[in-house]
């Protein structure tokens, strides 16, 4: 692996990590100050580091004692330059204080990242989940 998807790597475990441990700041430190997300929750898009770091922070605080387990699935990396993407699979699972599954979502996954400046950020992440045609409902 060539040093630029070997840090976008490590970004995508410092996500895991975050995410477990609930902490914001290591969260948001992963994305540039004009980062674009498209979500699959809540707000149809976000814009700048400002209300993302705001939405992230009310799903932390919307998990109260439980903690999210995040895996990727066939994640692949590609970089050149000071560019790269990342695309694949995370599963999300809310785990009790003593470990127990409660529930869990797969989404796609996508990051677009740039070396900006020295240092690598996300500057645009799209996640989203299939739709049943039927029922309208998302798929997992």
């Amino acid at each position: 692996m060539n040093d630029s998807r070997e840090v976008i790597a490590g970004m995508l475990e410092r996500y895991k990590v975050a995410c477990f441990s609930k902490d914001i700041d290591a969260f948001a430190e992963l994305y540039d100050a004009n980062v674009r997300i498209f979500d699959a929750w809540g707000d149809w898009s976000c814009e700048g580091l400002g209300p993302w770091r705001k939405s992230a922070k009310a799903w932390f605080d919307s998990l109260a004692n439980e903690r999210v387990l995040v895996v990727a699935e066939r994640m692949e990396i590609s970089a050149s330059g000071d560019f790269g993407v990342a695309h694949g699979f995370m599963v999300y699972t809310a785990v009790s204080e003593s470990g127990a599954e409660l529930r869990s979502t797969r989404n796609r996954f996508t990051w677009t990242v740039e070396k900006r400046s020295g240092t690598w950020k996300v500057v645009h992440e799209h996640t989203s989940l299939p739709l049943d045609l039927k029922t309208k409902t998302a798929l997992r």
